[in-house]
């Protein structure tokens, strides 16, 4: 069904749509995470907190950043989906402080508490899972009912993390593989409906005769092996018959891109950086198998693939998008936004590599630095847009 019309309301342009507030935070904590991230690298130490500066780096990338992109993404498209009014004004603002609580509370621990920094943080997906939950079922749309189960999963992710924070038991381990899995099957499902989909738009406007293959039996096989995949690697990370499986899903998953025709999308960015987003996540299965079939390879490589490379790279991908459709501009990336894409993999290229080189440390740095001009750059060209009204009705 068609967006239905957004109420009028007092409140700021920014709280009008949900992506507004959310990929804005996104934006700024990707970017403000990492900076706080390479000076624990250089000096030891992040904040207040009482967590691990890797640990920290990793929940705050996971259930900071990428989880503000998904709830931008979901408050958005959901009135597509059930045809009713999208979240705004108050609640919107409501939920947004949720989300700013967490990253308060997980810097400054230390001040108050393990404790309270779980409930403070964990707070945001649990009331994020009610809406959600709350609009699929009011608008009976339930083909959407994976995407209410996932944020279920990442909210039971988000605890285990804490609760190997409060008890000192390694189910921080297991929350952060299941985070990562869930994550990836996000990727999976919600990226195999855009990428053929904006592909084939964009193929038909310039007159090809083949399109994308359209979603069949081959895309239902590849989404049940994976998630049958993950599951295993997230309860037998070490298990080698496991390690197969996903190495398997991801040659499904290269197979499954190289049937949306990404080679010929050269002349359009936004649509070819999807399909490099989607080889990001081919890419990192392939890598976690080989990580654990063959220890020397370790799991850095695979793990940065997935998130630095797949999800840094697809959630760029949908909120330069989307932040141009649902403002009325035109779909067409600038060169600041095609130097973001870049920067992005590069950023990818970098930290996945640099367990291989011999200069960990500097390739670390500079991977970071990459990841955070490219959100600056994002931020300098998309930041405006947020806090202005639209230039068309939506």
């Amino acid at each position: 069904m068609p967006v239905p019309r957004y109420k009028t309301t007092r409140w700021p342009a920014l709280f009008s749509m949900g992506f507004r507030p959310f990929f804005l935070c996104a934006g700024l904590w990707a970017a403000g995470a990492m900076v706080l991230w390479l000076f624990a690298l250089w000096r030891g130490s992040t904040l207040l907190t009482l967590w691990a500066p890797s640990d920290w780096h990793a929940h705050e990338m996971l259930f900071g950043f990428v989880v503000a992109a998904i709830a931008g993404f979901l408050l958005t498209a959901i009135p597509n989906w059930t045809g009713r009014l999208p979240l705004q004004g108050m609640p919107l603002a409501g939920l947004v402080l949720l989300w700013c609580g967490g990253r308060i509370a997980m810097g400054f621990s230390a001040w108050i508490g393990a404790a309270a920094a779980a409930v403070i943080d964990t707070a945001f997906l649990a009331v994020l899972f009610a809406v959600v939950l709350r609009e699929v079922l009011a608008g009976r749309n339930w083909r959407n009912l994976p995407v209410v189960a996932a944020i279920l999963l990442l909210l039971a992710a988000n605890a285990l993390v804490h609760m190997g924070v409060l008890t000192d038991r390694p189910s921080i381990a297991t929350g952060f593989r299941l985070a990562v899995a869930v994550i990836v099957m996000l990727v999976s499902l919600i990226g195999g409906r855009v990428v053929p989909s904006f592909t084939g738009n964009w193929l038909r406007k310039a007159g090809a005769a083949q399109l994308p293959a359209p979603f069949g039996v081959f895309d239902k096989l590849v989404l049940t092996w994976s998630g049958l995949a993950l599951a295993g690697w997230v309860v037998l990370p070490e298990a080698r018959l496991v390690a197969l499986g996903v190495g398997i899903a991801g040659v499904l998953h290269g197979a499954r891109l190289a049937r949306w025709g990404g080679l010929r999308t050269g002349a359009e960015p936004l649509v070819w950086v999807l399909h490099l987003g989607y080889g990001w996540l081919a890419l990192g299965l392939v890598l976690l198998a080989a990580g654990s079939l063959w220890p020397a390879l370790g799991a850095s490589a695979a793990m940065h693939a997935l998130t630095t490379g797949a999800m840094g790279t697809m959630i760029l991908a949908i909120m330069t998008r989307a932040t141009l459709g649902h403002t009325g501009r035109v779909l067409a990336a600038d060169a600041a936004t095609v130097a973001a894409y870049l920067l992005i993999s590069l950023a990818a290229v970098l930290r996945v590599g640099s367990g291989l080189s011999g200069f960990p440390f500097e390739m670390q740095i500079a991977a970071g630095l990459c990841w955070g001009a490219a959100f600056v750059l994002f931020l300098l060209r998309y930041g405006p847009m947020y806090v202005v009204a639209a230039r068309t009705a939506t």
